[in-house]
């Protein structure tokens, strides 16, 4: 199996955990009263806690080595808390304002960020098909938020916003870590990541404060999302990024709205319009543009 085949396949795997977990979030929120602020570090710190124990046991030297760098430790905290953790905080509050779906498919806008964030490091204007997929891009949202009305909003502006943040934060994790991942396991990282953010989220929120006690099936959900939605895919996404690159493995990622529109639309009965599956569409054909423009750019730089 070829390095592209094995990016493709864990950073799509990932995506539909990803996608699996918002549901179960979703399910949470909606039928167990649970909220963004109460579960997101709980989540965190669980997951932080599951993955440096296990590499603590196996490598402890390797496990605090990246504390031992400067530069390693500044990388690392950006990477723990501006990405992955404010990912996860933004995501889950999203879906909490809207659904699943919307919450996934405004995350998957962070291909046509990382576009850009390419284009001013090559120091160049975006091509035809990028702008067309930018345009698309666009084009999705606002049939996904409005529904093809310029008076109403079909998600609320409050949803927008976070959904727009998480996708920013989304290029932070992509992106930045690129150095600590020639040198450390991806799901060492992960672990470091999860407890900075599960620590940080705590002391903000203070979940112990809330007076919420989960049932049984609160807790298997909980469960749920700490183990695929955490330790699972983000492990699965950012191994593939080692394969493919940030640009290619946000394009494979488009699992996740596609796992996560099906799961809430058929179990959690939330409405899915015609308006949003032209959004859907809209971003889809966005992600293909952009994959057919890098793999393109691939080959004449091979070429040459």
């Amino acid at each position: 199996m070829t390095d592209s085949v094995k990016g493709a396949l864990l950073t799509m795997f990932g995506g539909m955990c990803w996608g699996v977990s918002g549901c179960v979030g979703q399910y949470l929120f909606t039928r167990q009263g649970m909220d963004s602020a109460w579960l997101v570090p709980i989540r965190l710190f669980l997951a932080g806690v599951i993955l440096c124990i296990y590499y603590g046991v196996r490598n402890w030297r390797q496990l605090v080595n990246p504390w031992r760098s400067w530069r390693n430790a500044r990388d690392l905290v950006i990477y723990g808390l501006a990405g992955v953790s404010f990912c996860q905080f933004t995501y889950f509050l999203t879906i909490q304002l809207s659904s699943a779906g919307v919450g996934t498919i405004l995350q998957d806008l962070s291909p046509v960020l990382i576009l850009l964030v390419v284009c001013i490091q090559q120091k160049r204007a975006p091509r035809l098909f990028e702008v067309f997929s930018i345009v698309l891009a666009l084009g999705g949202v606002f049939m996904l938020t409005t529904h093809g009305s310029l008076t109403n909003m079909a998600v609320s502006p409050a949803a927008l916003v976070v959904g727009i943040i998480s996708a920013f934060c989304v290029v932070i994790y992509t992106i930045w870590p690129q150095n600590l991942q020639k040198q450390y396991p991806t799901p060492m990282l992960q672990g470091w990541a999860f407890l900075m953010g599960g620590t940080f989220f705590a002391l903000v929120f203070r979940p112990w404060r809330m007076n919420y006690v989960p049932n049984a099936a609160g807790i298997a959900g909980i469960a749920a999302v700490v183990l695929i939605g955490n330790v699972l895919a983000f492990s699965c996404y950012m191994s593939g990024v080692m394969y493919i690159g940030p640009q290619k493995s946000s394009l494979f990622s488009f699992a996740e709205p596609v796992t996560a529109a099906i799961i809430s639309t058929l179990v959690l009965g939330s409405p899915f319009t015609v308006w949003d599956a032209i959004g859907f569409v809209c971003i889809f054909l966005m992600l293909v543009l952009l994959f057919i423009s890098n793999e393109k750019q691939a080959k004449s730089a091979a070429s040459a």
